[in-house]
């Protein structure tokens, strides 16, 4: 039907393809997205066609966009520009997702720090720009590794580089703007760091699935 698959890469190119293109059973696989050199994919998305599309880089920027302004294209084509990153600054995008208006940004940096915003304080602007600062960045605070949306019934987990998983509710998590620094949400021993950090999805969204 009206199904994407919705690809993101950590320089910031986006591109979206039919769900349709995808059928079939090749056991060697389908080219899915042509990268270029030195270019990685962070996030693959199922959108419905109208989804807003919310980006977060490395370093704390953010941009939302409609889907629209990204055409449908090929299996094997590089996409186009959805997040400008200044150059020479060692940004990246590190975490795509579907905005909804009904819930916040939940960011994570790797010393351990996070916040989450209400997404309705996130204006959408046209693909290709450099977006809004998400979140405020120290030397002390690091690095954005995670991102995503939730909402207040949800749990997140945190996972450090040591091995160490942690589980707390999203509630415990301060609601702050976008020039905000966050709070600590996970206590790191010497030398380790934050590695990944996902959703737990409440009950009421397993049910809607």
């Amino acid at each position: 039907g009206d199904r994407h698959l919705f690809f993101t890469t950590k320089k910031g190119q986006v591109k979206k393809t039919v769900f349709s293109e995808y059928d079939s059973s090749r056991r060697d696989g389908l080219i899915a997205i042509n990268l270029k050199e030195g270019d990685e994919l962070v996030k693959v998305m199922l959108t419905n066609g109208g989804d807003d599309v919310f980006m977060v880089s490395r370093m704390g920027q953010t941009i939302r966009f409609s889907e629209d302004d990204v055409r449908p294209m090929g299996r094997a084509a590089a996409g186009v520009r959805g997040m400008k990153l200044k150059a020479g600054a060692g940004d990246a995008v590190v975490s795509c997702d579907i905005a909804r208006d009904d819930a916040d940004i939940l960011i994570v940096t790797d010393a351990g720090y996070g916040k989450r915003t209400k997404l309705e304080r996130f204006n959408r602007q046209g693909r290709g720009g450099q977006g809004v600062k998400g979140i405020k960045l120290t030397a002390r605070k690091g690095f954005v590794v995670s991102a995503f949306m939730v909402g207040l019934d949800d749990e997140i987990f945190l996972v450090s580089s040591a091995g160490v998983t942690m589980r707390i509710p999203v509630r415990d998590v301060s609601s702050q703007g976008r020039d905000a620094t966050g709070v600590r949400v996970m206590n790191l021993d010497a030398g380790t760091t934050v590695a990944s950090a996902a959703p737990i999805l409440s009950a009421e969204d397993d049910e809607a699935e």
